[in-house]
């Protein structure tokens, strides 16, 4: 029962939840254009908090606004594939390599466990971590990842190594 609420509320707070900035269009965009470099950022679409297209883009990527639990981010349609099914606690298998900015960080939001991604709370976990400016990047073949570190004191980790949700974070720079 506590998973199927903190699944509920990860949910709720990626796609739907509160936003400081929500009912201010420019503001979403804005924060939504903070997580790409402007190559990916001026023609992606934006979304807000609930979905809502907030700009119809005519690139791969679709970004979206800092939210109380993530920073902007942008994505590619296998990045939001890999955030639906662990949203979803459902099995995902990237058909191909694939790269989320988060070139802001995380902002205000609280951070994640490096090892599960359904962890709630940073005083219960040993490898909780909030990132400044980073990549992430989804492999078709987890084996791509084994000799990767799993240490997010690294300039590249590997974040939920043993979960279908496993990835490269790159930092690319300090926290702000």
């Amino acid at each position: 029962m506590k998973s199927i609420l903190i699944n509920s509320c990860v949910c709720l707070g990626l796609f739907g939840g509160s936003l400081a900035l929500a009912g201010d269009k420019n503001s979403m965009i804005t924060s939504a254009e903070s997580a790409g470099p402007v190559a990916v950022t001026s023609a992606a679409t934006i979304k807000g908090p609930d979905g809502t297209v907030l700009r119809k883009g005519t690139n791969s990527y679709t970004c979206y606004p800092q939210q109380d639990i993530i920073g902007p981010m942008c994505n590619e349609a296998v990045w939001d594939s890999l955030i639906n099914s662990m949203l979803n606690k459902k099995s995902f298998k990237p058909n191909k390599f694939s790269v989320s900015y988060m070139l802001a960080g995380e902002g205000s939001a609280i951070g994640v466990s490096n090892s599960d991604p359904y962890a709630s709370d940073p005083g219960k976990s040993d490898d909780w971590v909030k990132e400044g400016p980073h990549l992430m990047i989804v492999v078709p073949d987890h084996s791509m990842l084994e000799g990767l570190s799993t240490d997010p004191n690294d300039p590249v980790y590997v974040m939920w190594k043993d979960t279908p949700y496993a990835h490269i974070m790159v930092k690319v720079a300090a926290d702000k």
